[in-house]
């Protein structure tokens, strides 16, 4: 079995809570595409945890966890993540953790690239983590990246820097008028944490082909949202890789097999980080009670959350372009302080009412259609089962199944592992 667990929306819907969920019944947990560059917050009987690179299947002993070929690893951030781990009690091994000698390196460099760029477009900047993930990205697709199966030959390694450093500082010198970056600096750099992840890489595609072949279950963890994907997001106010369960294969090293299923997980409402359009956004007060309802906070950045209700042709288009097969609904208790609850129930752009979810122009110039439902105005974070549901918690539940058009199979009442629902 190879199971997706994709982002419906903008990202940071709970996708490392449902992970740490489901992976009790999975044999390997696959992280496919992204950075450090966003965070799943994940709290169980050992604390709490935000994990920015590891797949949340580390925090189970006996899951064996993946860093995908999709990947850019940041191996200063890497070896800090996995030290808090390890020092909470978590293992962290080369037993448990395999990292694909086809990944690419972010380096110093590139962090440095992304904050000069940031700074340069000043008001018009895409709302960068500043983590040097678009540089990074950028460098795999002119073929100037370093890659982890370098840190292996690392006098191959020594002489492709070489090249690369001297090709970065024409543009950190020229374009930005910075200091250039040390080619020795950036080689010791490389061989300090080629010694202490040598270890941990090899090929991560045979390993997941063998796997799947021998019956193991797989389960793939995307990064952000179906809105932040590179190619079907809200561009250029995108990450810079693909998001879609569609690449996970790709991203794991395994393109000859195909996804079993496909779990989508999105929020009972809605929120965003960081730049670009966000149609549904609450203001004032409003937004400010709903923040703070639920916590909304960046797992990776601590910037607060733009937030607003439920928004269903945004919704409605993310389950699309992940072609989820059931949905994973979370934060629903962070609802229970409202009496009524508002959704974002279709757009008006330029007076023409539609649930279908627009690009280019036609999305910054949307306007929210809001509608009312009843809320249940009361604690759920005890129900564990359908029946515990207020009935106004199962409309608000159905409500949101009949407009994206995909069924609800877990409903998340906090953050804890057994604080779930699951549905019939």
């Amino acid at each position: 079995m190879l199971t997706a667990i994709t982002g419906i929306n903008w990202g940071d819907e709970g996708k490392g809570r449902m992970v740490d969920l489901l992976s009790e019944d999975y044999d390997i947990v696959v992280r496919y595409q992204g950075g450090n560059n966003a965070g799943h917050t994940v709290i169980n009987h050992l604390g709490k945890f935000i994990l920015n690179l590891l797949p949340s299947g580390i925090l189970r002993e006996d899951v064996i966890n993946v860093m995908g070929n999709g990947m850019v690893i940041d191996l200063e951030h890497l070896d800090g993540e996995i030290a808090r781990l390890v020092e909470a009690g978590v293992k962290v091994t080369p037993e448990n953790l395999k990292i694909s000698d086809r990944a690419v390196i972010c380096m110093p460099y590139h962090k440095m690239l992304d904050c000069l760029e940031e700074d340069r477009l000043g008001d018009a900047k895409f709302g960068s983590t500043r983590r040097g993930i678009a540089p990074v990205y950028g460098d795999k697709y002119m073929k100037k990246a370093i890659r982890m199966i370098d840190l292996l030959h690392p006098e191959d390694m020594k002489r492709r820097l070489k090249g690369i450093v001297d090709w970065k500082n024409l543009t950190i010198t020229g374009v930005y008028g910075a200091e250039p970056v040390s080619y020795d600096e950036m080689c010791a750099w490389l061989t300090k944490y080629a010694e202490r992840f040598g270890a941990f890489i090899c090929d991560t595609g045979k390993y997941l082909d063998e796997a799947e072949k021998s019956g193991k279950k797989i389960m793939f963890e995307a990064q952000l949202g179906a809105l932040r994907d590179i190619d079907f997001g809200i561009y250029p106010f995108t990450s810079s890789s693909s998001t879609i369960s569609a690449y996970a294969p790709v991203g794991a090293g395994i393109p000859n097999h195909k996804l079993t299923n496909c779990i989508g997980i999105m929020k009972a409402y809605s929120s965003c980080v960081g730049e670009g359009p966000f149609t549904c956004e609450f203001f004032g007060e409003e937004a400010e009670e709903l923040r703070a309802a639920g916590g909304e906070y960046g797992a990776a950045t601590g910037r607060p959350r733009r937030v607003g209700p439920f928004d269903v042709p945004a919704s409605k288009y993310g389950c699309r372009m992940q072609g989820a097969d059931e949905i994973a609904l979370t934060k629903m208790d962070v609802l229970s302080y409202l009496e009524e609850i508002p959704v974002c129930a279709a757009y008006d752009v330029n007076g023409k009412i539609t649930t279908d979810f627009p690009i280019g122009e036609d999305l910054d110039i949307a306007k929210p259609v809001i509608e009312k439902v009843k809320g249940w105005h009361c604690d759920i974070s005890g129900c564990r089962k359908p029946e515990d549901l207020p009935k106004e918690a199962m409309d608000y539940v159905r409500y949101i199944e009949k407009a994206v058009g995909c069924k609800v199979k877990y409903v998340s009442v906090g953050a804890a592992r057994d604080e779930y629902v699951v549905l019939d």
